[in-house]
């Protein structure tokens, strides 16, 4: 088996690495390769020599091969996995920092600074494909690359890669807090999710057939226990009432949406004391390489949990080999809807909990949900699906349209703005949108002033 990862410069490779160590009876590998760029080279060989060791250490004659020729990596590859993050950090920082600064929420997935990812990373990950289908035609691609639900919609809608499916770590936090409530283990557990990514819902049933949604929402929201586990989120309580009234669980990063006001305010304040996200990130991922470089290190740190991608070879790791050994494992995962949601357009791209086989996710059916998910997750799926066209047709009209139906973006000449200098800020990676940038460049230079200012700002800062 040769497996292939993009963005294997990443500070997560060393858990997948560790993943598929663990998966060495049920999966017959053989080589590894690492891709990533000219600006990723650095990283590429030191978590390259840190995946060396781990394999040595392991006792296997695996091939580690670290390269900047994705069509020569891509040479008869089985699975294709993806992580990688198009500009970097420093593109986060730009995602977050320039909408905050406006009062508006900058996050990762989420509000402006989720779209201006999606409209860098989609038309990659259709150039990725491009190269797939000469190189590997058979290989499955297995997304992890944020905003997951997206890029994979983009995969298979306009990239045509039926085999493709979406992954994210959340679920597994969600799953791990349950079982601690609850004091049983997850085989002795049913969880049913459903949904987008970063935006779903699930219940939960014990192996005697009891549903036990009821009691977990008591427990979690009626003693204080409201911590998923989710390093990247502001844990502000939800609002108890809320969750009572839709009887299904909901996911961390729906604070952004029940909590909308508090979470804004958390994130501004972490903005002006100079402590966004990225900025954390990247002071994380210094700590990460420096002990990656250390010849004696042979296994995952503990750090990297504080990175916030945890637990992502549980996910990919487990969907590769459920899919090499046809073992029929159940995982939520971004996949065709195929009705499963009636919620949803049948042909879109759902995070649901699936039946994991050789031929790919059986979504399970979960039906419909009460009006008030409902009218959210139509929302969003109608906004997800305005990005992609968006991010792949370099469509200023559609742009516009997805900030304005987003629901964290207040529409209007403010949101415009935001909008304008995003692009602005990341023109080296939208090509698709090179007219309307240059327009803004020749119309707007306050605009671009404005940016340059407050990203010179940051920088100088950080030094």
């Amino acid at each position: 088996m040769k497996i292939v990862t993009i963005g294997g410069g990443s500070s997560y490779t060393p858990e997948l690495i560790e993943g598929l160590i663990l998966r060495q009876k049920k999966l017959p590998i053989t080589e590894i390769w690492l891709v990533d760029i000219e600006d990723g080279k650095e990283k590429l060989q030191i978590v390259g020599e840190m995946a060396r060791r781990m394999v040595e250490a392991a006792g296997l004659n695996w091939q580690i091969r670290l390269t900047l020729d994705r069509k020569a990596a891509l040479k008869d590859a089985d699975f294709v996995t993806t992580q990688f993050r198009v500009g970097l950090l420093e593109a986060r920082q730009k995602d977050e920092c320039i909408p905050l600064s406006h009062g508006y929420l900058g996050q990762e997935t989420n509000g402006a600074g989720g779209i201006l990812k999606a409209f860098r990373t989609i038309p990659v990950i259709l150039d990725i494909i491009k190269d797939m289908r000469e190189q590997c035609p058979e290989a499955w691609l297995v997304n992890f690359t944020n905003p997951a639900g997206m890029v994979t919609e983009a995969a298979i809608r306009y990239g045509h890669w039926e085999k493709t499916i979406g992954l994210c770590n959340v679920p597994f936090s969600h799953i791990e807090q349950a079982k601690k409530i609850l004091n049983q283990p997850e085989e002795s557990l049913f969880f049913k999710f459903a949904g987008l990514n970063h935006f779903h819902w699930h219940r939960v049933w014990d192996r005697h057939g009891k549903e036990q949604t009821r009691a977990l929402i008591d427990a979690i929201y009626g003693q204080h226990m409201q911590n998923e586990g989710l390093t990247n989120i502001h844990q502000i309580p939800f609002y108890p009432e809320l969750v009572r009234h839709l009887s299904i669980l909901p996911c961390g990063y729906h604070r952004y949406y029940y909590l909308e006001e508090q979470m804004l305010a958390h994130s501004v304040t972490d903005f002006k004391a100079y402590a966004t996200r990225a900025e954390v990130v990247k002071e994380t991922e210094n700590r990460l390489f420096e002990l990656y470089k250390n010849p004696d290190l042979k296994e995952k740190p503990e750090e990297l949990a504080q990175r916030g991608g945890a637990h992502y070879s549980d996910a990919a790791c487990d969907l590769i080999e459920s899919i090499h050994n046809d073992s029929r494992k159940m995982m939520v995962v971004s996949t065709r809807n195929n009705g499963a949601l009636t919620d949803l357009p049948y042909d879109s791209i759902a995070e649901v909990t699936a039946v994991i086989t050789s031929h790919g996710a059986e979504p399970l059916n979960w039906g419909t949900f009460p009006p008030a998910a409902r009218g959210m997750l139509q929302v969003m799926k109608a906004m997800e699906q305005t990005v992609i066209e968006a991010a792949v047709n370099g469509d200023y009209g559609a742009a516009l349209h997805a900030f304005t139906i987003n629901p964290l973006i207040r529409a209007g000449e403010t949101a415009k703005q935001v909008l304008d200098q995003l692009l602005y800020a990341h023109k080296k990676y939208l090509p698709q949108f090179a007219d309307t940038i240059a327009r803004i460049e020749a119309e707007q230079p306050a605009d671009t002033q404005y940016v340059d200012q407050l990203l010179a700002d940051r920088k100088l800062h950080q030094k």
